[in-house]
């Protein structure tokens, strides 16, 4: 038995993999709850938003490299976000004037706004294919890693190495800031108080005096600063590919629905179940196990649940059993 290797093993792909990619669904998870529980329906343009707010910075990127702006050891793209952020709000914002705010005004139900949101999502898809293309996009610069396998090998002479990605560290550490930032806007800014009235009763905020055209606009920046930093450290973490981020759409809305629709800390709770249960299903478990097995006992197999290509069916599989036993989620947010 060597619980030491075990451990290595299970850090390095188990807790540190599942902890980047909870941070990224939380923060699009986020994004899914504000809309929902401050503009009252589900927007199917989610994933494809994230996209083009990505696909924004990473031109962005590619223009500062041409110009030979760095920002080493670091990835070019950290600079380039507010910019991601500047042109996905102007997007979000201007379909709102466009589209949603005509169904608002008509009092349409929910499931219009759904239907309305899936014709949304295509054009989103479409104009991001058209700009950038298809295929992957790799943008990331700078170092690769804060501690790479060999590194750690030598410093600690187990036989398991621990590889941490400077995206990685970047991803927890960037979450961290825009989770904190959010919570203290929501919580003790004018505007975000306003916010949190209007999600509440939307009556009682119209009769105390809040705007409700500014509670919206504020709401789709909040949403676009959210869903690019999400996609930006989600692209520099893996890959940028816009079906990708079609495909994060169950993920996140698992996420939100698991945690509890309209509640933010149900949200980031969330991002982090459906993140370990995804990676956690879908990795071999024969190298920890056979660390921490007698030998006699160690399997053969991979020991692994479901193959990589199911990673997304373990989140529907989770929404599935909270929609049937728990609507409203962990935390009590609202009901589906």
């Amino acid at each position: 038995m060597d619980p030491l290797n075990a451990l290595v093993a299970l850090s390095n792909f188990v807790l540190i993999p599942a902890i980047a990619y909870g941070s990224q669904l939380a923060l699009g998870a986020l994004g899914v709850t504000l809309i929902y529980g401050i503009l009252r329906f589900s927007n199917f343009a989610h994933g494809d938003s994230m996209a083009f707010g990505t696909m924004c910075t990473i031109l962005v990127t590619w223009l500062l490299q041409g110009l030979g702006v760095s920002l080493h050891p670091f990835p070019t793209a950290l600079l380039a976000i507010p910019f991601g952020i500047a042109a996905t709000a102007a997007l979000l914002l201007f379909t709102d004037r466009t589209v949603y705010r005509f169904y608002r005004a008509q009092k349409a139900r929910p499931v219009i706004f759904v239907i309305v949101s899936i014709g949304v999502m295509f054009i989103y898809n479409g104009l991001t294919r058209v700009i950038l293309g298809p295929d992957d996009q790799r943008f990331a610069d700078g170092e690769r890693f804060i501690i790479s396998a060999r590194t750690f090998k030598a410093m600690t002479g187990l036989d398991e190495g621990l590889a941490l990605k400077t995206t990685q560290g970047i991803t927890v550490v960037t979450a961290i800031l825009v989770v904190a930032a959010l919570f203290w806007f929501l919580n003790r800014t004018r505007t975000g108080k306003s916010m949190r009235a209007y999600s509440d009763n939307e009556d009682l905020a119209l009769l105390s005096g809040i705007d409700p055209e500014r509670v919206v606009r504020v709401t789709w920046i909040l949403v676009a600063a959210l869903i690019t930093v999400a996609g930006v450290l989600y692209g520099l973490d893996k890959t940028y590919k816009p079906f990708t981020y079609f495909q994060l759409l169950l993920p996140i809305f698992a996420a939100a629905i698991v945690g509890g629709l309209g509640n933010p800390v149900g949200a980031i709770a969330g991002g982090f179940v459906i993140a370990f249960s995804e990676v956690g299903f879908v990795y071999a478990w024969k190298k920890v196990l056979g660390y921490l097995l007698p030998e006699a006992l160690a399997p053969d197999g991979l020991v692994q649940l479901l193959a990589t290509d199911y990673k997304f069916a373990v989140s529907f599989m989770i929404l599935v059993v909270v929609l049937l036993f728990r609507p409203t989620g962990l935390f009590r947010g609202k009901s589906v």
